[in-house]
C-alpha cells in the first residue's frame, strides 16, 4: 500500500507539516488500518530508514570489499535481519561461488570467471527457540557463511 500511504502523506503535509513520528504512525494506520500484533507503521519506518541510510547499497559494497580482503580459507559470516538484506547476501555468495558468469546458452566459458567462495551454509542458520526467548529481536536473524577458496591475485 506504499502508493496510497505516500499520496496520503503528501495530502496531509499540504494542510499541516508532519512533525512527529506519532503523527506519521497515525497517518499510516488511517490508511492501512490496525490489524495483527505489529504496528502497521513499523514497515514504513523500516523502509524510510533503509532508504535514508542507503543500507542495501552499503551492504552490497561491504560484501565486495570483504570478499576481496579475505585470505585463502578465510570465512565471511553475515547476519541479516530482513529478506531484502538476506537476498543480497544469498545472491552475492551464489554469484561468487559459481565461477563462470557466462549465459547458459554459451557452449564454452568465455568470461574466465573463477570460483572465489564456497558456501558453507546451504540454508541460512536461524536462532533457536531458546535464543529467541533470551533475545526476541533475534527472531528474524539469518546467518550465512562462505569461505574463500581462491587466492587473491
Amino acid at each position: 500500500m506504499a502508493h496510497k500511504i505516500a499520496r496520503r502523506i503528501v495530502e496531509d503535509r499540504e494542510a499541516t507539516p508532519i512533525l512527529t513520528t506519532r503523527q506519521l504512525a497515525t497517518l499510516v494506520e488511517s490508511v492501512v488500518g490496525r490489524g495483527g500484533r505489529i504496528d502497521p507503521a513499523t514497515r514504513v519506518f523500516q523502509a524510510l530508514r533503509i532508504e535514508v541510510n542507503q543500507e542495501l547499497a552499503s551492504l552490497s559494497r561491504f560484501l565486495k570489499i570483504a570478499v576481496e580482503r579475505l585470505e585463502l580459507e578465510g570465512r565471511l559470516a553475515v547476519v541479516s535481519y530482513h529478506s531484502l538484506e538476506d537476498r543480497i547476501v544469498k545472491d552475492y555468495f551464489r554469484k561468487e561461488s559459481s565461477g563462470c558468469q557466462c549465459p547458459p546458452a554459451f557452449p564454452v566459458c568465455v568470461c574466465g570467471g573463477e570460483r572465489i567462495l564456497k558456501i558453507l551454509t546451504r540454508r541460512p542458520m536461524r536462532p533457536t527457540a531458546g535464543e529467541i526467548l533470551r533475545n526476541p529481536r533475534a527472531r528474524s536473524a539469518r546467518l550465512r557463511v562462505a569461505e574463500r577458496v581462491t587466492a587473491r591475485p
